[in-house]
């Protein structure tokens, strides 16, 4: 015997029944609300000296929220570039801060926080007099003209820009942004020329 569903019955359910809701899925807790200007300004009073004390500059600090953690982002740099085993050992140091500086009581962030430490990339912004000095010899844009940095010195920067040089003081330069140059084709030295030829002169033999 075939049983029938009341007239008006939502199709897979039961005749009459109540439809179930979905359990909700579980939402991950987010971070504790605080004043990120004022924390960001706590962590980089800890920050600051111990990238210092390592020999390098702190290029940037930022603080944001990801779920139930906030990530602070701290950049270093040098003359020369830092290596990933650089970055390794000042991301210790600057961990252990941290949270030296939350057990002694202070209230730096109020919960969990994920420590990214990096270089900068070459997208960066040259701002800084050392910014420019750590690219010399690059192309770089800035004040609506392009030129190759010649040299750096206390007042300014000294550009070559087609093929005259050019000298700008920090006080008129904008922030400066490195360009990205591809090695032309026909200028390219592949190494493999000379093998050629001499299988070449082998084969005719």
């Amino acid at each position: 015997m075939t049983q029938r569903g009341r007239a008006g019955a939502r199709p897979g359910g039961r005749p009459g029944g109540r439809r179930s809701r979905p359990e909700p899925e579980p939402r991950t807790p987010a971070a504790p609300r605080i004043d990120l200007t004022a924390a960001k300004a706590r962590v980089r009073a800890v920050v600051e000296p111990v990238v210092a004390g390592a020999g390098y500059d702190l290029e940037d600090l930022t603080l944001s929220r990801a779920g139930r953690r906030h990530v602070v982002r701290v950049l270093v740099d040098t003359d020369g570039g830092i290596s990933l085993d650089d970055v390794a050992i000042v991301s210790r140091e600057i961990s252990a801060a941290l949270d030296a500086a939350e057990e002694s009581g202070g209230d730096l962030l109020n919960g969990e926080y994920q420590l990214e430490v990096g270089s900068p990339g070459i997208d960066r912004p040259l701002t800084e007099p050392r910014h420019w000095r750590r690219n010399t010899g690059r192309l770089v844009a800035v004040n609506g003209v392009t030129g190759r940095v010649v040299s750096t010195d206390d007042t300014g920067v000294v550009l070559d820009v087609d093929g005259a040089t050019r000298a700008i003081g920090f006080a008129e330069l904008g922030p400066g942004k490195v360009q990205i140059e591809f090695k032309r084709m026909d200028e390219a030295d592949f190494g493999d020329d000379e093998d050629e030829d001499d299988n070449e002169g082998e084969g005719e033999e």
